[in-house]
């Protein structure tokens, strides 16, 4: 839960869409507050099938992403999104407990769970700006 001492700055300019796919409740929320009040416009996703559909019908501007997802894995949702033209240029900000080497991926930002929210918004912030980002 974020609370009021939190730094997170926030954008300017039009509210940038970004997808939070996540499973676990307490932590879609939590990145949902975290962008909220950085100024983004979150939208969420508890599953990997459901990502898809929302990805596909109308693509966001980036894409935070659990790769443990129930009925269809992050992985698989990361595959989907780089494999069509219309949805390879969003990036993907990989948040995943896993720390197992993901370099095969080739997912340039990647956070380790726990994540901080404040890292969660630069992760972000800097992602959309580079349109891919680094590994955190």
């Amino acid at each position: 839960m974020l609370d009021q001492s939190c730094t997170i700055r926030t954008v300017s300019g039009p509210r940038r869409t970004i997808l939070i796919v996540e499973d676990d409740d307490v932590l879609r929320r939590m990145f949902r507050t975290a962008l909220s009040i950085a100024g983004y416009a979150p939208e969420e996703a508890a599953d990997g099938a459901a990502a898809l559909d929302r990805i596909h019908d109308n693509p966001p501007d980036l894409i935070v992403l659990d790769l443990s997802l129930p009925t269809v894995s992050g992985v698989i949702v990361y595959q989907e999104i780089a494999a069509h033209a219309h949805t390879r240029h969003i990036p993907v900000v990989i948040v995943t407990g896993s720390t197992a080497n993901l370099d095969h991926l080739g997912v340039p930002c990647i956070l380790r769970k726990p994540v901080d929210p404040e890292k969660l918004v630069a992760a972000v912030r800097e992602c959309l700006q580079s349109g891919s980002g680094l590994a955190y």
